[in-house]
């Protein structure tokens, strides 16, 4: 189920973000990006499971700012970024879980004014097709599938975090 659930969710997020003009055609590969997924879902999980309850949007969207922040720090600075130990605490750790999201929108992707609200507002929508999309999958709250299906939604998130940022940087996956 997983497997075709995270398909599925990829196509409509990625369908989505093109019609917004977030996204290409083809997504980005950014390798770099990809490999920190396993380490900061590892290590996010725990904040974000506790938090989906009462706030499943943000638990799912703050995982869609970290793969852009993510994608902005391998942009400038991966050198030195791609050495921290755990990139999730380092970014939660500054301003705490609540207030990641203002973190990496003022502090690592430089938002200010319209850019800072429109993202918040295309991160809740993205948060917000993907709860939907989970909650139609009428997993039993506390069985491995619903945990498979929590994490495949991350993971769709971090990604498309990551491609909706590295189009923003000008990056764009083209066929040759």
């Amino acid at each position: 189920m997983n497997e075709k659930f995270e398909e599925i969710l990829s196509r409509d997020l990625h369908q989505f973000l093109i019609s917004m003009n977030e996204a290409d055609e083809r997504l980005p590969e950014c390798p770099d990006v990809e490999e920190k997924w396993e380490a900061i879902a590892k290590a996010y999980i725990p904040d974000g499971i506790k938090e989906f309850q009462n706030y499943p949007t943000a638990s799912l969207g703050w995982m869609m700012y970290i793969g852009m922040a993510v994608a902005k720090m391998w942009d400038t600075e991966w050198d030195i970024y791609s050495k921290v130990k755990d990139l999730y605490v380092y970014m939660r750790d500054k301003r705490g879980y609540d207030s990641m999201d203002e973190y990496i929108r003022e502090d690592v992707l430089l938002l200010q004014g319209a850019d800072y609200t429109n993202l918040e507002k295309l991160t809740g929508e993205c948060a917000s097709r993907v709860y939907n999309a989970l909650m139609h999958q009428h997993l039993e709250p506390g069985t491995k599938e619903a945990f498979e299906g929590y994490v495949a939604c991350l993971h769709q998130l971090y990604l498309m975090g990551a491609a909706i940022q590295l189009k923003r940087m000008g990056y764009h996956m083209t066929k040759v």
